[in-house]
């Protein structure tokens, strides 16, 4: 069923790399005035309505993501998102190749771990390595990393962006470690891995999907985390979503979700060099 939710919305993303679009309201139900934001996706909105039992859903609808302007970026962007119960992460990677398939045509769409990524590419595992490995991965790249400081998370995003991902011509990368869960559940392997994937077509990520987090509390910790993780790298201060809290205490069915750039699938189905071939209006010139 197609959906649709608030683009005024009363909580922000909590996630530490991504920055919100903020705006004020003052009216009925808010005489004093209150902050609303741009959502930087539909999701949290769309899992209240899936706890109130909307069954399976879907939406495309515009995204805000403040700062992010470049090639593959633009402030403003469309994404398709949608949610399937009964399905786990590796039930929608299906779906989503249906999909791909139907618009780019027949790819040949392979399937790597988090681990087998990085054991394929830069010959290294990602679940025991520590900060200076990473470092020295980049080096051996030629990517310069002088002037970086971050968490290992920071560093093996920075292999897989600056290294890894422009070799990626058609691929799912699942399970993902539990320190980049975001609302992922966790499955305890030999080492905990997060559920979730994302999809790669022609060094382009187009895709981030999950078997979603249902634990109210657990969700709620790692909202905590991202905002003192916040505070730690002297970012805006934003209000977790209570509401969506509340859904997930109610009743999350178990289900996964995934998040799909419409404007990175239009330049790949016309083989656009910039993000800016296939918006009418990009920040540039709105």
């Amino acid at each position: 069923m197609e959906v649709d939710t608030p683009l005024l919305c009363q909580a922000a993303s909590t996630d530490p790399y991504l920055d919100n679009f903020s705006t004020f309201y003052q009216g009925p139900h808010a005489p004093q005035g209150k902050e609303h934001y741009l959502p930087t996706s539909p999701e949290f909105a769309m899992k209240r309505l899936l706890a109130a039992g909307s069954g399976a859903i879907y939406q495309i609808c515009k995204s805000f993501r403040n700062g992010e302007t470049g090639r593959y970026h633009n402030p403003e962007f469309t994404m398709l998102e949608w949610y399937r119960p009964g399905f786990d992460h590796h039930a929608l990677m299906d779906e989503v190749e249906a999909l791909i398939t139907l618009v780019l045509g027949e790819r040949n769409i392979e399937r790597l771990s988090y681990r087998q990524l990085f054991q394929r590419h830069v010959s290294l595992n990602p679940f025991s390595i520590n900060v200076d490995a990473a470092k020295n991965c980049l080096k051996e790249n030629s990517i310069s990393v002088a002037d970086f400081n971050g968490s290992l998370d920071d560093w093996l995003g920075l292999i897989v962006t600056h290294v890894i991902e422009p070799q990626l011509v058609a691929t799912f990368v699942y399970d993902f470690p539990e320190s980049q869960a975001m609302l992922a559940k966790v499955r305890d392997d030999a080492l905990p891995v997060a559920e979730r994937f994302e999809l790669y077509i022609d060094g382009v990520e187009l895709a981030n999907g999950f078997h979603e987090l249902t634990d109210a509390a657990e969700q709620r910790q790692r909202f905590e985390c991202d905002i003192e993780q916040r505070k730690q790298l002297k970012l805006s201060e934003v209000p977790l979503d209570g509401a969506l809290l509340a859904a997930l205490q109610y009743g999350l069915p178990q289900c996964a979700g995934v998040a799909l750039g419409v404007d990175r699938l239009l330049m790949l189905a016309a083989d656009a060099r910039s993000i800016e071939d296939v918006i009418a209006f990009p920040i540039s010139v709105s």
